[in-house]
């Protein structure tokens, strides 16, 4: 599998590219990310990605040195190395706090490290699309909002890796996590739908989730499509009754759900409003980015 990384402007081969041992985005996980998917060399919801990494800096205290445009040109021409015809990339954005002695303060680094790593993607195995899959709900809380917000982007994953690792010791493919108050939070690397009576849920922004861009833009098609979607408060019971239930991420699309800690969701089967909201979703991408 190709893949090219962009190293502060600098286009290099993987085995190559090297970042400095005294990083603190590898001493301290002090850096911010985006993954974005491109279809036959086209990113999708691009800007949108970008306006998220620069509200996630800012969060952090951390000043890119790339504009919004600068980004998107060397985006551009680390694409350009490709074959891209027919394929889909995983474009991989990093930020860190930079180079630097060992030491938190952030004065430390005088300038941060800029990482565009791309690669060639195969896209979800067609059967989670046509079969589902299962998730698990693990015992590990999501980082508290006041702690470390979950709506920042950070490298700092342990948290997300822990629970990943719970879910799939239990035969789960994705965990799905609660907040301090016993609420529904999100997976470790998706947001979470459910379907009652023709009515799509997921849990708010103040849960302590991650705004995904996936997840705005399944607002965005079911409004258009007069589906009833909201915000709403979500207990684990909620998850268990559900007549559906789907995953949305950049890389997961939308991702049907048949299995909760093994117990049967829309009787083990893709249920019919997932499967609209899929093919919308394709329908969107394909419009957009003007895939035949």
């Amino acid at each position: 599998m190709k893949v090219v990384v962009n190293l502060n402007g600098v286009i290099k081969g993987a085995n190559k590219a090297t970042v400095s041992v005294f990083d603190h985005g590898f001493l301290y996980g002090d850096s911010i990310f985006e993954t974005i998917i491109a279809y036959n060399g086209k990113p999708l919801c691009l800007k949108e990605h970008l306006a998220r990494l620069f509200r996630s800096a800012k969060s952090v205290y951390m000043k890119p040195i790339w504009s919004t445009e600068k980004y998107e040109r060397e985006i551009k021409r680390t694409l350009a190395h490709f074959d891209k015809k027919n394929l889909q990339h995983i474009i991989r954005i990093i930020l860190t706090r930079g180079v630097g002695p060992i030491g938190y303060n952030p004065k430390l680094c005088p300038k941060p490290t800029n990482i565009i790593l791309v690669q060639e993607f195969s896209g979800q195995p067609q059967k989670f699309f046509s079969q589902g899959v299962p998730i698990w709900l693990v015992n590990r809380k999501r980082n508290s909002r006041d702690a470390l917000n979950p709506a920042i982007k950070t490298g700092n994953l342990l948290n997300n890796i822990l629970a990943h690792i719970e879910a799939q010791k239990s035969g789960g493919f994705e965990a799905i996590m609660l907040n301090q108050a016993g609420y529904i939070t999100e997976g470790t690397t998706c947001n979470v739908f459910v379907v009652k009576n023709n009515v799509i849920k997921t849990p708010p922004l103040e849960a302590g989730i991650l705004a995904g861009i996936t997840r705005k833009l399944v607002f965005k098609l079911a409004r258009k499509a007069r589906i009833k979607i909201k915000e709403v408060n979500l207990r684990p019971q909620d998850l268990f009754t559900s007549d559906e239930c789907f995953l949305t991420s950049t890389l997961k699309e939308i991702m049907p759900v048949t299995h909760c800690n093994k117990k049967r969701i829309s009787n083990g089967k893709v249920g019919p409003m997932t499967q609209r909201l899929i093919h919308l979703y394709r329908g969107y991408v394909r419009k957009v980015l003007f895939l035949h």
